[in-house]
């Protein structure tokens, strides 16, 4: 990369990890001109190879176009690129933005607010369906903010996945992710428990969830995760327990803003917390089963 500018292009992407670089390539499969920045260089790199054009600044790919993606971490992380010195409300050229981090409601609603002071659009758009969904292009994507900016950009974000237009408000997007995310975990944990005890009682691990999904016991994560990630033992769906811990907390302590009492949520936090504590931050969310597997004293495997 150079630090000269880059020409203007159609769409900026920020955050080409694990999510956002197979995002960012479905941009450009879409035939979308494309800019992407992320602290990865290597990141970068390989999306210029595959014909994005490469920034080396937040402020850089912001004098490049006016719709900016953002898939970013944490809220921290999000707050300073779009708020901080040299980040999105700098910007020259933009005019919107599509976050879809998940940030929770409270740090999208403050991101909103200082964009808006400089006359930028925000969108909160995260998304739902792990890496497979992300590469597929089959991604949940839950937008709220502008309806005429999101009807503006649909097309593009029918190329990043399947748009939902949630409301009006800043944050109904993240309300929407939260949710979605802490069903996603209770799966997880409920299914870990009911695994080991008919493992433990001596019924076959891959019996048992050919019959949960040929009943009303079927979830996501019998569907899923336990056939990819926890039968094999290999405990690598592709999303960090630390991840997992920052959306189950925000989930938790939005519904204490509302008043919603969350008994079966705060479980489920905590057994989060457990499985960080257990196995660290870079662990797979999906080795809450692992510490099921612990306590139970058996190994729910194939």
């Amino acid at each position: 990369m150079t630090g000269e500018q880059v020409d203007s292009t159609d769409y900026g992407f920020i955050g080409v990890g694990r999510m956002g670089a197979h995002m960012a390539r479905n941009l450009l499969g879409g035939g979308h001109s494309l800019t992407v920045y992320d602290t990865s260089a290597e990141a970068v790199a390989e999306l210029a190879d595959a014909g994005a054009q490469a920034a080396n600044s937040v402020a850089e790919l912001a004098a490049a176009t006016e719709t900016v993606f953002l898939c970013l971490p944490t809220p921290a992380i999000v707050e300073a690129v779009a708020l901080g010195e040299g980040g999105l409300r700098e910007g020259a050229a933009v005019r919107q933005v599509f976050d879809c981090s998940t940030t929770g409601p409270q740090a999208a609603r403050t991101v909103a607010a200082g964009l808006a002071a400089r006359g930028i659009a925000y969108l909160d758009a995260p998304v739902s369906g792990g890496i497979k969904g992300a590469r597929d292009g089959t991604v949940a994507v839950m937008v709220s903010g502008a309806r005429e900016v999101y009807e503006r950009h649909e097309r593009a974000l029918g190329d990043i996945g399947k748009p939902f237009f949630v409301g009006a408000k800043p944050g109904q997007g993240q309300i929407m992710k939260l949710a979605n995310n802490l069903l996603s975990l209770a799966a997880i944990v409920l299914s870990s428990e009911v695994m080991a005890m008919g493992v433990k009682a001596g019924l076959d691990a891959t019996q048992m969830i050919e019959v949960l999904n040929s009943g009303t016991g079927r979830n996501s994560a019998t569907l899923d995760k336990f056939p990819r990630a926890v039968l094999p033992g290999t405990f690598d769906f592709g999303f960090p327990t630390d991840l997992a811990y920052k959306d189950i907390s925000l989930c938790v302590g939005e519904a204490q803003q509302l008043g919603v009492p969350m008994l079966g949520g705060s479980a489920v936090l905590q057994m989060v917390a457990i499985t960080l504590a257990r196995f660290g931050p870079d662990s797979d969310f999906t080795e809450i089963a692992r510490v099921v597997e612990e306590w139970a004293g058996t190994e729910v495997r194939a």
